[in-house]
């Protein structure tokens, strides 16, 4: 039987021009409705019982607009035509009570979902919410928290959970309810590589152990693509096409579609070199690795081209030498208070002057605190950081951020802070004649946010609210305000989040046209793919410090958890491939 049969579904977001988007717009005051284009346009989708079904595309192509629209309580406002029926009856006739126990939704962003203090009170808030008995209760939470491997942190404040730990308490809140669908948004957005795979493990291994329905969203599909039953993949509102995983492949790839770039590791070094046959497609790092065998069977690796072309991909290690330091931090300690443990524990970082500079480590090791010492907002009680050769302490008022360094949060919201996208970035212009700018007329001014908003692709979303964008729309619209402030160093803290793998493209050439401008850049990141293809400089948190630094193709070929997906499918056959193109280039120069 179908669990969610969805038909000719058509959304229109109220006041809604320039696309389909996937925010809530309840905020929106424009009058009227937009039929084109829709959010949706004609959906036709059904999910059977136990399906593990991934839904995937362009960030604003519509993907959590639909999810939304399988729990009546987080449907957004709007116009809307279709039916979607739950196990065979009208989703609007099942009472919010039956939705809340049997549809399971885990959001995006780990803090939005938890509304208690402790972690076991969080287990059992479902469950006291559907007014089931303490017995019953006391028996799922023990359950759920046995399952998931919580125990050691049952009574903990949740304030000092890592972001995987909340993910995770959200998933087993979630599943106490028993639900017979669990619906995720892009659930592994803001987490470390190896806590990303677990908790997308977890997921598989409640659909095959449980038989509970899935339907989940994701930007990053190395580590669930494989996984998925059926893969959908949406365009514009609509359904582009509907298949099993490898049959997606061979369609995205015939057609040369841009969302074939998406694709895993594994299956963008099968095409690209030359393979046809789709039942042949590798899916994962084990069949990738055995294809690969395959084609250099009998050889000798030590007998193969090993010299991959990098100059003009990153800045040369003679480059990096002869720079400058734009950020040096020796012996930096700091915690957040008094009696807890240092957060940073004696970091020393030098970053050469105009480089791309990347920081990866796993959730709570402190990468974010290091960015806000820098800054100036977490003062450290020993040790000393310079900026572009000045104490950081010897700078007075606003003076740091008058044109010297600017940061993005991890959070986007937290710079929001007026009723449209373009205040928020008229906002920007304002402050720097405050700290004397150049004075510019209102024509410049609107010029020079037409500029970055058409550089960062939210022109068409100037007159939105901010809090009605999607994710990705709304880190894009952070990074056009923060850009606006023309830094000498830009502190980026997981600046790819909710981004999908076309606007990376562009963002990096964003970050590159800076650099060429000596804008330093420094990113905190989980996306390990985004760091080794455009970084310049690779270091690992650890522990409180900085435990390496390299460039990506030594860094990245070091490692056997923080590297790519194509370095860990190629690497007992090539000793530096790092990226996608470093395995086909070679696989080319060998055959």
């Amino acid at each position: 039987m179908a669990c969610f049969e969805i038909k000719n579904l058509s959304f229109s977001y109220p006041g809604a021009p320039g696309g389909a988007s996937e925010g809530d717009r309840e905020h929106s005051g424009a009058p009227g409705y937009f039929d084109t284009p829709k959010a949706l346009q004609d959906i036709d989708l059904t999910v059977e019982d136990g399906e593990y079904v991934l839904l995937c595309g362009k960030s604003g192509c519509g993907k959590t607009t639909l999810l939304r629209h399988c729990k009546t309580v987080l449907t957004p406002h709007g116009k809307r035509e279709g039916k979607i029926l739950f196990h065979g009856k009208p989703l609007e006739k099942s009472d919010q009570r039956t939705q809340a126990a049997r549809i399971g939704y885990v959001m995006q962003d780990p803090d939005a979902q938890i509304v208690t203090d402790k972690v076991w009170h969080e287990l059992a808030f479902g469950l006291e919410s559907l007014g089931m008995d303490q017995k019953t209760m006391r028996l799922r939470v023990a359950e759920m928290a046995s399952y998931f491997g919580i125990q050691d942190w049952f009574c903990k404040d949740v304030g000092q959970l890592s972001g995987g730990q909340k993910q995770l308490l959200n998933l087993a809140s979630i599943m106490a309810m028993q639900p017979d669908v669990l619906i995720l948004d892009e659930p592994t957005s803001q987490l470390d590589p190896i806590a990303a795979a677990d908790f997308l493990n977890t997921v598989r291994k409640i659909n095959l152990e449980l038989g509970t329905t899935i339907l989940i969203t994701e930007h990053r599909l190395e580590d669930i693509y494989h996984a998925a039953d059926r893969v959908v993949v949406m365009d514009q509102g609509q359904i582009l096409t509907d298949g099993t995983p490898r049959q997606v492949c061979d369609f995205l790839q015939g057609r040369e579609h841009e969302m074939f770039t998406a694709m895993p590791a594994p299956v963008q070094v099968y095409y690209g070199t030359g393979g046809v046959a789709v039942e042949n497609c590798p899916l994962t790092v084990r069949e990738g690795r055995s294809f690969l065998s395959g084609i250099f069977a009998g050889r000798d690796p030590e007998s193969l081209v090993q010299e991959i072309e990098v100059s003009g991909r990153h800045k040369s290690e003679g480059e990096l030498e002869n720079s400058p330091l734009s950020i040096v931090m020796k012996e930096v300690w700091f915690r957040y208070e008094k009696d807890t443990p240092d957060v940073l524990r004696g970091v020393d970082l030098e970053i050469p002057q105009g480089s791309i500079f990347a920081v990866v480590g796993g959730n709570g090791t402190g990468k974010s605190t290091m960015l806000k010492s820098v800054c100036g907002v977490c003062r450290p009680y020993r040790g000393k950081i310079w900026i572009e050769g000045k104490r950081l302490d010897k700078y007075k008022g606003g003076e740091l951020f008058a044109g010297t360094l600017a940061m993005l949060p991890q959070d986007p919201k937290s710079v929001f802070v007026k009723k449209t996208v373009r205040e928020e970035l008229l906002e920007m212009c304002d402050g720097r004649a405050a700290n004397g700018a150049a004075d510019r007329s209102a024509a410049s001014e609107e010029e020079q946010i037409l500029k970055i908003a058409e550089l960062c692709e939210i022109d068409d979303l100037l007159d939105r609210h901010p809090y009605d964008l999607s994710g990705g729309e709304q880190q894009r619209t952070a990074l056009a305000k923060v850009m606006l402030t023309e830094p000498k160093i830009l502190l980026l803290d997981e600046p790819t989040k909710g981004m999908d793998s076309f606007f990376k493209q562009k963002f990096a050439r964003v970050l590159k046209r800076l650099q060429t401008e000596g804008v330093t850049v420094v990113m905190v990141s989980h996306d390990v793919e985004f760091c080794a293809r455009y970084a310049d400089l690779t270091g690992m948190f650890f522990d409180g410090s900085i435990v390496t630094v390299n460039t990506p193709e030594k860094f990245f070929a070091r490692n056997s958890f923080y590297t790519t997906a194509a370095n860990r499918m190629s690497r007992h056959i090539f000793q530096n491939a790092v990226n996608v193109e470093d395995v086909i280039e070679l696989c080319r120069k060998n055959r």
